[in-house]
């Protein structure tokens, strides 16, 4: 056993032996396709529908374009990163599998504390936009006011996105090639709506709506930049907010980064997959490579369309989303074909996080950090106690709490993540040549040490809030991990994982 006490490490060998272990072996059915349907299922949805105009409204005016291509770049070094350590070690976890075998037990805790925040907080803020499309489509069908919300006392239940909640769960419990193909079918409404945004969008472009692409700095109607909303860098730098011009440029590339949130749950999937050392890197890629260009042009085709001040937050708090062009515009019909897109977008990101949370508590718990009966599988291959657990967490954060500021939390510890994945590549080139690698990144390290760097300053271009909601997040994930994992760990016990 390499290493001891916090820095044991868990070899690739086992790690590789574990998954034909009786009772927790996930079923092999995946091709380089389903993994880019999922990846593009997950990455075209959330940040798309609402974040483009948002951020053009209240950070970047007409440059959100820019923020996307600056975040895309940060995810493509990433990306490169995982896909190397994915068809090295094509086990279920991700980032909590790759840091256990390169940084140790505690990092690789960290990390799966970490990818809870990620997948199952992200999972239930998407959950709550997906409601709030709801109850818009639902409201055009009926030709009345439908809410899908109610309160009891003081506390208000959200049903609709319990109601998605509860059906994709059950979804995922009965099998990961059948939410394929369903991801699939929505997958392909979706992309396109999206090509009809674009395309329809093109007719009302007006040049006077570019002018100024980064507009002078400032407070910024709706941005609540200042303070410990204020992002760090801008705080350090001496600016006096984080909103327009420069500083609100790069907060603004912080802040799209969540659309392209989940693409590293390919990754996860790698157990279940049939050719894991080609399907995974081919559908990481190419499923960056897809939205990348797709957010790009409709971050231009809607600053295109209307003034970017029109698309700032509004001062009750209400959010513009990529139909509020179309309304501006007048063309209210191709809103509502919008709202339904978002709604069918939203779906597949809600199933797609979930889908990647329970295969991350799956491999801790087969490690025995979390409880292993979690890692049980039944008999369609799939860990069905996990899925509902996850499936429970997330509908109660859904049902009960807003999404507030949760898009930053979810960015703030996906960068920390591939900060560590894109260090661990390069530790596991050092350490293990020997290992087979059918897809090596190019230009190792210094595709690494600008994949850390540009994760480092995006993670800068966060708000004070931010880090201080990560940081108290982390100190009870090493609570948790002192008081159980550390003591249950398959490897503290120096017994084969089982």
């Amino acid at each position: 056993m390499p290493g001891s006490g916090l820095l044991r490490t868990k070899s690739v060998e086992q790690s590789m032996k574990d998954t034909d272990e009786p009772g927790s072996r996930l079923r092999k059915n995946l091709s380089a396709w389903d993994l880019t349907v999922f990846g593009v299922a997950v990455v075209i949805g959330a940040g798309i529908f609402t974040l483009t105009a948002r951020t053009a409204g209240d950070f970047t005016g007409p440059s959100v374009s820019v923020a996307f291509v600056l975040a895309a770049i940060a995810c493509g070094l990433a990306g490169l990163c995982y896909a190397e350590f994915a068809s090295t070690v094509p086990v279920a976890g991700s980032a909590y599998t790759f840091s256990y075998a390169t940084f140790g037990e505690l990092v690789a805790w960290i990390i799966g504390w970490d990818l809870v925040l990620e997948f199952a907080v992200g999972a239930a803020a998407v959950s709550t936009g997906w409601s709030e499309y709801l109850a818009t489509v639902l409201s055009y069908i009926f030709g009345t006011d439908v809410k899908t919300t109610f309160g009891i006392g003081s506390v208000t239940v959200n049903w609709g996105a319990l109601l998605l909640v509860i059906i994709l769960t059950v979804l995922l419990a009965f099998g990961t090639k059948l939410s394929s193909r369903v991801s699939m079918v929505i997958t392909g409404i979706k992309v396109a709506i999206v090509l009809f945004v674009i395309f329809f969008g093109l007719t009302f472009i007006r040049a006077a709506n570019y002018s100024p692409f980064v507009p002078p700095g400032s407070t910024g109607a709706g941005a609540g930049s200042t303070g410990v909303d204020q992002t760090v860098f801008s705080w350090l730098a001496g600016g006096s907010s984080s909103a327009f011009g420069v500083f609100g440029l790069l907060a603004g590339a912080s802040l799209v980064f969540f659309a392209f949130i989940g693409f590293d749950v390919v990754a996860t999937t790698a157990e279940e997959t049939r050719n894991p050392k080609k399907a995974v890197p081919r559908g990481i890629l190419g499923s960056l490579a897809i939205v990348t260009v797709l957010y790009v042009a409709v971050s231009l085709v809607v600053t295109g369309m209307v003034k970017y001040t029109d698309l700032a937050t509004g001062k009750d708090g209400e959010h513009k989303t990529l139909a509020t062009a179309f309304q501006l515009n007048h063309a209210d019909w191709a809103a509502n074909v919008i709202s339904v897109g978002a709604l069918a977008g939203l779906t597949t990101v809600v199933m797609v996080l979930m889908l990647g949370q329970v295969r991350v508590l799956f491999a801790m718990s087969r490690d025995g950090l979390l409880p292993k009966s979690l890692s049980r599988t039944g008999e369609r291959g799939t860990p069905v106690r996990a899925t509902l657990l996850v499936g429970t967490l997330v509908a109660l954060a859904a049902t009960f709490f807003p999404a507030g500021k949760l898009e930053e939390m979810v960015n703030v510890g996906t960068l920390f993540a591939f900060i560590l994945v894109s260090g661990g590549v390069m530790i596991l080139r050092r350490t293990r040549p020997d290992l087979e690698r059918s897809f090596r990144v190019p230009g190792l390290p210094i595709i690494g040490t600008l994949a850390i760097l540009a994760c480092l300053w995006l993670m800068l271009n966060l708000t004070i809030l931010t880090w201080l909601r990560f940081f108290i997040w982390m100190v009870i994930g090493v609570i948790v991990y002192f008081s159980y994992g550390r003591r249950h760990s398959s490897l503290g016990k120096n017994a084969p994982v089982s």
